[in-house]
């Protein structure tokens, strides 16, 4: 048992680091849970629990960016957070065994989301410099696809930053700061609900969760101080390694073990 807490302490640890320098620390965490024995459903509940202390602290840090957009802040946390109450609500209602299946295909779907995020930053950026006064429906259709966003993030925490971030920059978002605030911002909304939910059906793994969470903002913490001396670029690279390596290790475990 002793190991498998240092394991998970270590596994937050990094996931805290790459999360505050390149994002992606999901990767890390989701499958250490996994590897530890925790079924697939409660690992994905625990790891949603563990990476929200990072998304509140985040959200917090950057307040005065998100006071800019204080008109639009109340109607983004209601759409996420019933977004993330629908889609907690559909990974509950999930077996094991069609969920375990589904984790490779959702994993690929976030490491490819990883890998071409920035590319699909710039189009959506260009789409929105078009189209800067879209009509109503567009409104509606950004405010479905938030949704939509939300509802992914209440169901599969993995890569849900980079489908904020796309959607923001659809929507027409351009200053950095204000994307990343607005970002945390719903993953922290989406994240506390969808954990509300977990909390209720007693999904959650409180003593490997609560590790995990320790080892993630002690992480995160030290990567603030030491993050202008790490290389973003060969921290995203490792990032991938990691994300393409865990993506093939269970396509290879679910369908040809």
């Amino acid at each position: 048992m002793s190991f498998e807490l240092i394991f998970l302490f270590l596994a937050g640890f990094f996931g805290g680091v790459v999360n505050s320098i390149a994002g992606g620390g999901s990767f890390i965490t989701f499958p250490a849970l996994i590897f530890v024995g925790i079924p697939p459903i409660m690992a994905n509940a625990t790891n949603t629990f563990a990476s929200c202390a990072g998304y509140m602290s985040g959200t917090y840090a950057f307040r005065k960016e998100l006071a800019a957009h204080k008109d639009e802040l109340l109607l983004i946390i209601v759409i996420s957070l019933i977004g993330g109450v629908f889609g907690a609500w559909l990974l509950l209602q999930t077996s094991e065994g069609i969920f375990r299946v589904a984790i490779p295909w959702l994993l690929l779907f976030a490491t490819v989301l990883f890998i071409f995020g920035g590319q699909l930053n710039a189009g959506f950026k260009k789409i929105a410099t078009k189209h800067q006064h879209a009509s109503a429906i567009g409104g509606v259709l950004l405010l479905i696809l938030l949704l939509g966003v939300s509802i992914y993030g209440g169901f599969f925490n993995a890569g849900l930053g980079i489908i904020i971030l796309s959607y923001l920059a659809l929507a027409g978002h351009t200053n950095i700061n204000a994307m990343n605030g607005l970002k945390l911002l719903v993953s922290a909304a989406v994240s506390l609900i969808a954990i509300a939910l977990f909390i209720y059906n007693d999904v959650i793994v409180w003593y490997e969760g609560t590790v995990l969470l320790c080892g993630t903002l002690v992480g995160g913490y030290m990567a603030a101080n030491i993050s202008r001396q790490l290389p973003q670029k060969q921290v995203r690279g490792v990032v991938i390694v990691i994300s393409v390596a865990t993506t093939l290790y269970f396509f290879f475990a679910t369908y040809l073990a």
